[in-house]
């Protein structure tokens, strides 16, 4: 039978490749899409959507608790787990199904199954059915990436848990060690915490949260540890001995070793790129440490063949990969697309308090030799969040001095997952703290906090 062939064919239907695949077929590109498991992806299925609807119940959970401040009666609060995971897996299907409908709407041909290249411009495809041959002069690698697995500390999926049976969970835990507190770790920590699981993070490096500015990290722990969540900095989990119903860790901190006793274990270690299986080796593609090496436009360096999202490198992000579909499928069609710069990609957290950074960090801006002016504002002086009863958080800017440019945005508080994207407009249209000065920001609004904190930069701030 002969190959079908595509001016372009995307391998993985997660948020890189499934906007590709629209914007391909939006220039006028007939465009293929190959999909093994969920339509959506990791980011629909299991990772950005379905967490966020978890966490939305924990925040809820959390202010009814709170009723009395408010003044409001509500008694007898208690939440039902299973409840809970069902409302997320519902909003989970529901984004998945839109995704398969638009690409009904688009036009574009949907292949349920598991891809392999087994040839320059060659994609063979084992379907259910057998195996589908198709060619293209482009095809886009979007394989994302999976859990890591640390040696010892792997998921049974009843003791120990990757994300995946966090979103699913067999029971509550009730004394959780969660082991990484990035993004995914730090989440889980604040959803089960939330809850009412008694929960320890343990971080290899000498912070939680080490990607974000120093200080947002510093009052983050703050914030967790008055919710009773237990954090050991510079600590490594050595081994954990399984038992029936317990798990032992031997963590190592501070150069000795201590056991401590949880019923449950959250690995959230970082990711790793799924490369595997695909023939990648075989037609020359460079692979560093289970990703893919690309230039500032995804290319691989394989003629027509470009990786784009977790598969290509950090940050990794759900945005990001979108953004680099559009500029691949763009470039497919004979454009002349602007490459996506990564320090001009927000990063957020939604624990609670949610955290969000957009740029370079003080520290950072530093190490560079930047000249720098850097405000900050805490939510304490803003009409808004005392009067929503969120009045713990802070806001900091990082600006150049002798230009003006603004280098960086770190918040932690309510809505700061939000509220950044002002900062990234901003970034993007290369304003000035005089433009951001001039800006007449609503009140009462959060977003005041925003101006506030360019203002004081420059020693202007009026709120405090």
């Amino acid at each position: 039978m002969a190959a079908k062939s595509f001016d372009m064919i995307v391998i993985g239907a997660g948020p890189g490749g499934y906007v590709a695949a629209i914007r391909g077929a939006q220039l006028g590109l007939n465009v293929a899409i190959v999909e093994r498991e969920h339509m959506g992806g990791i980011c629909l299925n299991w990772g950005c959507i379905p967490t966020k609807a978890m966490l939305r119940s924990s925040e809820v959970f959390h202010l009814m608790h709170r009723a009395k401040e408010f003044g409001l009666k509500a008694d007898g609060i208690d939440y039902d787990l299973d409840a809970v995971v069902k409302r997320s897996r519902g909003v989970a299907k529901q984004l998945a199904s839109g995704v398969g409908h638009l690409m009904k709407k688009n036009k574009i041909t949907t292949v349920m199954g598991e891809a392999t290249l087994p040839s320059k411009g060659k994609v063979s495809v084992k379907t259910e059915k057998g195996t589908e041959e198709l060619e293209s002069k482009a095809i886009v690698l979007a394989t994302g990436a999976r859990a890591r697995e640390l040696p010892g500390l792997e998921a049974d999926g009843d003791l120990v848990w990757t994300y995946k049976h966090a979103l699913l969970p067999p029971r509550m835990p009730k004394k959780l060690l969660v082991i990484g507190s990035g993004a995914i770790g730090i989440e889980f920590a604040s959803f089960y915490n939330t809850l009412g699981a008694d929960t320890t993070v343990v971080e290899v490096m000498d912070r939680i949260l080490p990607v974000e500015d120093a200080e947002i990290s510093a009052f983050a722990k703050k914030a967790f540890q008055k919710q009773k969540m237990k954090i050991m900095e510079k600590a490594t989990v050595k081994k954990l001995d399984r038992a029936k119903g317990k798990v032992t860790a031997h963590i190592e901190t501070g150069g000795k070793t201590e056991k401590h006793e949880f019923d449950t274990v959250i690995s959230a270690v970082g990711i790793v790129g799924n490369v595997e299986g695909l023939g990648l080796e075989e037609l020359g593609v460079k692979v560093d440490r289970t990703h893919v090496i690309v230039d500032e436009y995804c290319r691989t360096g394989v003629d027509g063949l470009y990786a784009i999202g977790d598969l290509a490198g950090a940050p990794w992000l759900a945005h990001k990969a979108s953004h680099e579909g559009v500029m691949v499928a763009e470039l497919i069609a004979g454009g002349h697309p602007h490459p996506v710069r990564p320090d001009s990609i927000a990063g957020c957290t939604y624990c609670h308090p949610q955290i969000a950074s957009v740029g370079m960090t003080e520290a950072q801006a530093k190490e560079k030799g930047c000249k720098i002016k850097v405000g900050r504002f805490p939510f304490i002086g803003n009409g808004k969040a005392i009067a929503l009863g969120e009045a713990e958080g802070m806001m900091k800017t990082v600006f150049d001095e002798k230009t003006g440019e603004l280098l960086g945005a770190h918040m932690v508080g309510a809505e700061v997952t939000e509220l950044i994207q002002g900062y990234v407009v901003g970034r993007q249209l290369e304003t000035t703290e005089e433009d951001l000065m001039h800006a007449v920001f609503p009140h009462p609004t959060l977003s005041e906090m925003m101006h506030e904190t360019v203002l004081d930069a420059y020693d202007r701030v009026i709120h405090i």
